[in-house]
C-alpha cells in the first residue's frame, strides 16, 4: 500500500469518530512497546492507519470503550474551560 487514506480506513470502521479513537488507542499501544502488525516504517499514527486499512486490528470498539473515551474528553474540556474562567477572573 503506497499511501493510506481515511477513505481506506472508513471501509473498515463505521465512522470517523470511531476511527480516531481506534487509531489513538493503537498509537498508545505502540508507545507502550507493541510492535506494528503490518510492515511499515512510518510514524505511529500512519502505522496505526495502515493497520486499520489492512484489516489487521479489531475495529469493533465496545460501547464501554466509546463511553469511557467520550467521558474523558468531556472531563478534559470542562477542566480547561473552568481554568480559563479562573484566569479571566484573576485578570479582571
Amino acid at each position: 500500500m503506497a499511501r493510506v487514506t481515511v477513505e481506506d480506513c472508513l471501509d473498515k470502521v463505521s465512522n470517523r469518530f470511531t476511527l480516531v479513537i481506534l487509531v489513538a488507542k493503537r498509537v498508545r499501544q505502540f508507545l507502550n512497546g507493541d510492535q506494528p502488525l503490518v510492515s511499515a516504517n512510518n510514524k505511529y499514527v500512519v502505522n496505526a492507519l495502515r493497520e486499520v486499512a489492512a484489516g489487521a486490528v479489531d475495529t469493533n470498539l465496545s460501547k464501554e470503550d466509546m463511553a469511557l473515551k467520550l467521558e474523558s474528553i468531556l472531563k478534559r474540556d470542562n477542566t480547561s474551560a473552568t481554568s480559563s474562567k479562573t484566569v479571566a477572573k484573576e485578570d479582571g
